[in-house]
This record gives structure tokens, C-alpha cells and sequence, in this order.
């Protein structure tokens, strides 16, 4: 109650203002018309033609709202509304004056007490905002941990940035301007700050400003473009911040809140994907599944893009019991209406993997789990052998038996042409699942795609671990370039190629190879440090059956695929019709841990596959001489 009436009393106090801005525009007016020295005729009628005046400017006051005035969020279509106002109440008070046949002053009175009246009225509603903003920016910049920033962007973004930086006081960011490629713009003021030049010019920019932070404000900038922001700011050791892409449209917190750090998801030019947003996700409702590996990485993606889309029944396995704990708890409290249950397997066991199977008898299979470190694989080849071969095939076959409806088996570009262990793996289980698609009810499906951009193990989390410590950053090669997808990008594909149907081998499209030596000196920049003066890179070699770049189709796959949403569905070669005897030899060789036998039987189950030939970083190209550590799968 107490907070309604100081309202009421706050509202009819501007409005008795408006009133008496009236009255004295009205007088001024007539002062300045005649001089100082108003007539009797137009003296005498003074009075009454105030309180007519005064009356029109309370109530089209009223009638606009201009009493429920917001002193620091008001902009510029509160201004026109008080022009609008100010019209409207000149045309009211011409009006009264004609009815009541009074006797009014003279026109150019009409128009001076206009100017005068909405002036007054303007500045009386914009100066504390103004005068707020201005105290602000002097607090601000005698602050010790004052922070110079300048704003990529002077469109609707940049501006709205720039403005809500001014209204909050819970930053220390002081704008000195903004650079945009518009070269229109260039010289212009928006806001109060100058767009110094275009994006080009950045680093001078910030060098000649003292630029301590550059704002990103361009929705979906292209990540080329940040790309070539960070190779131009690389030796100025600034840090960067990015406004997300729903800034314009929906504001739900404080600018400086919003703000984000640049990452590497910046840096990929990708458009997000989320299962759950497309029409497929309703073949998901009320349906039961089962993923393995499902703590890790893509494993847990799976289960949360799963139980978005309305899955009833999640069933998580893994040999990771803590990692399972700790999942569970978190899915607990996502989605409480969901029946979730953990089974810590050993896929490699295949009794207990059948156990589970006609315990729980799921819909759909995930086969997430494998052994995925390559240089680790190079050394442990028949460990490689057991879990990702003898697992793949127990899942895949209790999949089978048990009436799965869909299986899907989490491949890796490393299958295509292997040259290492851990890929050739991966090759004979994408063999094993075409091989039971064409004679089972259950839907088989491998999907293929590169590296998962900072999922457990990567290259980003390595690399953040190095600059963090001071370096080096380890890289292996000028040349080594990699795929690269988010997380949830790999999944929200995955998920749409097992609900397609579309085929027996899915390949996700990919897009461009990442120099992994340009992703270390970006990283580098982001951290606020120059690379190679700051943080030195090291070349340290390409580990045991790395490439130096990566393939998604061979050629026979290339002939006959197609494409649809980012999918490529690939028709390999019919997998060889004693392909499980030869596995049940391979499995046996690698349990008695021959590991010269059971890589020769390797290569006779995968023909493509041979180890890469070592590649020494060349000393004559010193440019390139800080390149790629290969990161794991996934």
C-alpha cells in the first residue's frame, strides 16, 4: 500500500510540473512576443488562457503516459511521445480557445509556447538519466580496475550494448568507441561514442585508444570473420568478450552479464543444431533407451538431447561408476518425471551385456563406449581389439536378440583409410554393424564425424590446461588440420540420422579442416597473451598413427552418397560374408595378448589400413613451425 500511494504521489507530481511548464512557457511565450511589455488587451485574458493551457498539457500528458515516466530506461520513442504530447495539447488548447470564444494571444505565441513547453518537459524527464549516466562514467573511470572497451558492431546490437553498459553501474567497462565495416558510419557518433573505423583497423585502434577489452556485438558473425579479429589483435594481449546471438531479441539479464568470453565454439563457421528443436524429436516421446558410454562425453550428450525431446525411460551404462553417479544426480534434478537407471558393464562381458538387454529390452541403442585415445591405442592394440571390436559386436548382437529397434553405432573419421589402431577398430565395428543390418529386424546404423570441439581428452581442454601454466603449448605438425563439431552439434546430427532412417552409414558433414596451429594461437590470443612471446608453442612431432589430415568418405563411399540436413548417407562396400569368424580370430588372438598377431589380423580385416609414415615439422617454415597436437575423437 505504502508503495502504491508514493507511486500515485510521484505520477501527480509530474504531472502539476507539466502544468506549470505550461503556465510559465505560456508567459515567457507572450514576453518574448511583445518584448517584455504584454498589451492590456492580451493581459487582461492571461489568466484563463493559463488555466485552458494548463488543463490541455495535464490531460494529453495523461492520455500519453508521460507521468509514468522512467527516468533511466526512457528512450527514444519516450521522446517522440513527448513531442506527440506536446502537439496534441497545442491542438487541444486551439481548440478550447475557439469553443469558449476567449480571447487568445497571438499564433506565433501557439508555437513559441510549444517549443518552450516541450522542451522544458523533455529535459525535465531526460536530464537525470543523463546526469546519472555522466556520474557513472566519472565513478567508472576512477576506478582501478577501470577496463577500456571498444565494440565490434555500431548496429542495433552495438548500440543496445553501448546503452545498457551506461545504465548499469555493475561493470567496470568504459566505452571509448566502436569500429564497424560500414565505412558510412565511419566518423559517426552513436551514443555518444565515436565508430572510429572498420574492423581492419582494429589493432591500430586499439593501440592508439589503450583498448583493454574488445565487445563483439554482431549477431552471427561469421567465425572467418573472428578469426581474422584474432589474428589481428594476436600481439596486443587484449581480451575478448561476445554478445550471444539472442541479445537483440531477448534481454533477460544486465549487458555486462550476457557478455560472454570468446571460445573456441566462436571460431567454428557452424550453425547450432539441437535434436530437440526439430520435427524428429517427437518419435522420441515415451520411448525407451539404452546408451553405453554414457558418463563420457558424447555419451551424456546423448542422454540429455534424449530426455529434452521426452524420452520416458533412459537406461545409462558404463564402466565409469563415479562418472554414472555424478550423471544420474544431475538428470535427477533435470527431469524428475523420468525413469532413469544407471548399470555400471563392462561392454566387453558379453553375458552381462545380455543381461542387461532382456533385463531392460530398449527400443533404441547408443553405442557410445570405445577406446578412443590414439597414441594410447598404438601402444595397447589388443586392449583396442577387445573393447572396441569384441564390445561394439556384444552390444550390437544383444541389440539383435533382444528386439532393439534402432542401434547406433558412434564412429569416427579415423575409420576411413586407418592409420591407426584405434581407427581400425572403429572401421571393423562400422563392418560388423552393415553386416548385421542386412539380415536383422532392428534398424543398424554407424554414423561417422570428426573431432568433438573440447569434449574429455580434446585438444581445447589441453590446450587451456598449457596456457593456464605459461606453456608450452604442444603441437604436432605445420600441416595437421582437423574436423571439428561442438558437442551438441555432433549429437543433435546423430540423433536426426538414427530417428531418419535414412541408411546403413551416415556421415556428418563437417565443413572445413581446422589448422590445429592457428587454433593454439587463437586460444592463445583469447587468454589476453600474444602467442610465442607470452606463451611459447612447441613442435613436438606426430604421435604414433596420427594423419595430418583427416577423411570423411573413401573413394567408393564418395560415389554414391547423398546429402540431406547436414547428413551424408554413404554405401560402402558389402563387409566380407566370414567377417565374424575372422573377428572371433582377431578377439581370441588380442585376449592371448599377441600384439604382433593380432595387428597383422588388423590389417587383413581392414585393408586400407596401414600406419602413417612419421612427418617431421619442416625448420624452413617458421611460420608454420607452431602447429597441431591431434586431439581424441571424442
Amino acid at each position: 500500500m505504502n508503495g502504491s500511494w508514493e507511486v500515485r504521489l510521484r505520477r501527480g507530481m509530474i504531472l502539476v510540473l507539466d502544468g506549470a511548464i505550461a503556465a510559465g512557457a505560456l508567459y515567457v511565450a507572450m514576453l518574448l512576443r511583445f518584448e517584455g511589455n504584454i498589451p492590456e488587451r492580451w493581459a487582461s485574458a492571461l489568466a484563463e488562457t493559463i488555466l485552458l493551457l494548463v488543463g490541455c498539457r495535464i490531460a494529453c500528458s495523461a492520455f500519453f503516459g508521460l507521468h509514468r515516466w522512467s527516468f533511466l530506461l526512457s528512450g527514444l520513442t519516450d521522446g517522440a511521445r513527448i513531442a506527440v504530447a506536446g502537439i496534441a495539447g497545442s491542438g487541444l488548447f486551439m481548440t478550447g480557445i475557439f469553443l469558449l470564444r476567449l480571447q487568445g494571444p497571438p499564433r506565433s505565441v501557439f508555437v513559441l509556447e510549444l517549443l518552450l513547453s516541450t522542451a522544458v518537459m523533455a529535459i525535465l524527464r531526460f536530464a537525470p538519466r543523463l546526469a546519472w549516466m555522466y556520474r557513472a562514467d566519472r565513478r567508472r573511470a576512477r576506478r582501478k580496475d577501470s577496463v577500456r572497451a571498444l565494440i565490434v558492431g555500431a548496429g542495433a546490437a552495438g548500440e543496445m550494448l553501448l546503452r545498457d553498459l551506461r545504465r548499469s553501474d555493475e561493470h567496470n567497462y568504459r566505452v571509448v568507441g566502436f569500429v564497424d565495416d560500414d565505412r558510412t558510419k565511419w566518423g559517426s557518433i552513436v551514443g555518444g561514442q565515436p565508430i572510429l573505423g572498420g574492423i581492419d583497423s582494429l589493432a591500430d585502434v586499439v593501440v592508439s585508444h589503450r583498448v583493454d577489452k574488445v565487445l563483439i556485438a554482431i549477431p552471427r558473425l561469421p567465425a572467418e570473420r573472428i578469426r581474422e579479429i584474432l589474428s589481428l589483435c594476436a600481439d596486443l594481449k587484449i581480451r575478448f568478450k561476445i554478445l550471444p546471438v539472442s541479445y537483440v531479441y531477448l534481454q533477460e539479464q544486465d549487458a555486462s552479464v550476457r557478455l560472454q568470453d570468446l571460445s573456441p565454439e566462436d571460431l567454428l563457421p557452424r550453425e547450432p543444431v539441437r535434436f530437440s528443436a526439430s520435427e524428429d524429436a517427437a518419435m522420441i516421446a515415451g520411448r525407451s533407451a539404452l546408451v553405453t558410454g554414457a558418463a563420457g562425453s558424447i555419451g551424456s550428450e546423448i542422454c540429455d538431447q534424449l530426455l529434452q525431446a521426452g524420452l520416458a525411460r533412459l537406461v545409462m551404462v558404463d564402466i565409469n561408476e563415479n562418472g554414472l553417479y555424478v550423471l544420474h544426480r544431475r538428470f535427477q534434478r533435470k527431469y524428475p518425471k523420468v525413469a532413469l537407471t544407471t548399470e555400471v558393464a563392462d561392454i566387453r562381458e558379453a553375458s552381462r551385456i545380455r543381461s542387461l538387454f532382456e533385463q531392460h529390452r530398449p527400443q533404441d541403442v547408443f553405442h557410445a563406449a570405445a577406446h578412443k585415445h590414439v597414441p594410447l591405442m598404438e601402444v595397447a592394440p589388443c586392449e583396442a581389439v577387445k573393447n572396441n571390436i569384441q564390445g561394439t559386436r556384444n552390444v550390437a548382437e544383444a541389440g539383435d536378440a533382444f528386439g532393439a529397434e534402432r542401434f547406433v553405432f558412434i564412429s569416427t573419421d579415423k575409420a576411413v583409410r586407418p592409420t591407426s589402431v584405434m581407427g581400425a577398430t572403429k572401421r571393423v565395428g562400422e563392418m560388423m554393424v552393415r553386416s548385421l543390418a542386412e539380415r536383422s529386424k532392428t534398424h543398424f546404423c554407424a554414423v561417422r564425424f570428426g573431432n568433438v570441439l573440447d569434449s574429455a581428452g580434446s585438444v581445447v581442454p589441453l590446450f587451456r590446461e598449457q596456457i593456464a601454466e605459461g606453456g608450452p603449448v604442444t603441437v604436432t605438425h605445420p600441416d595437421v588440420r582437423r574436423y571439428f563439431m561442438t558437442i551438441g552439434e555432433a549429437v543433435g546430427l546423430v540423433l536426426r540420422a538414427a530417428y531418419g532412417d535414412y541408411g546403413e552409414l551416415c556421415v556428418l558433414e563437417m565443413g572445413e579442416q581446422i589448422r590445429i596451429y592457428d587454433l593454439a594461437r587463437h586460444m592463445i590470443t583469447m587468454s589476453g597473451m600474444a602467442p610465442e612471446i607470452d606463451v611459447p608453442i612447441e613442435v613436438v612431432g606426430l604421435r604414433p598413427g596420427e594423419k595430418l589430415y583427416e577423411e570423411l568418405l573413401t573413394e567408393e563411399e564418395e560415389q554414391t552418397h547423398r546429402i540431406d540436413r547436414k547428413i551424408y548417407v554413404a554405401d560402402s562396400p558389402s563387409p566380407p560374408p566370414d567377417l565374424f569368424d575372422r573377428v572371433d580370430w582377431i578377439v581370441t588372438t588380442a585376449k592371448s595378448e599377441d600384439r604382433e598377431a593380432t595387428l597383422a589380423l588388423l590389417r587383413q580385416l581392414v585393408p586400407t589400413y596401414g600406419p602413417a609414415t612419421p612427418v617431421a615439422p619442416q625448420d624452413d617454415d617458421p611460420a608454420a613451425a607452431a602447429p597441431s597436437t591431434d586431439s581424441q575423437v571424442h
